[in-house]
């Protein structure tokens, strides 16, 4: 069964523009959990492991599954991009 790919019926300005809007959708996530990661190691190192709640560390180990769905529509934006050489 064939993949339905959404990018296909897009202009190409409108690829560029999404191109866009996505890999400042991925700098900014990987900016925050850059920040959220210095924030962890920072409070494990001032108050220690059994110190820190267990669901104050659901939102840092949540963000890879947000992260992810994104980069896959960001390759597949990239593929079509690339097959009609823009």
């Amino acid at each position: 069964m064939e993949k339905n790919n959404y990018y296909k019926g897009l202009t190409d300005k409108e690829l560029i523009k999404r191109k866009d809007l996505l890999k400042g959708v991925v700098i900014g996530f990987g900016i925050v959990f850059l920040i959220g990661f210095a924030i962890l190691i920072y409070l494990f190192a001032t108050k220690g492991l059994k110190e820190i709640p267990m669901g104050a560390l659901i939102p840092f180990f949540a963000m890879p599954l947000t992260f992810i769905p994104i980069l896959i529509n960001l390759n597949l934006l990239l593929k079509e991009i690339k097959t009609r050489n823009l």
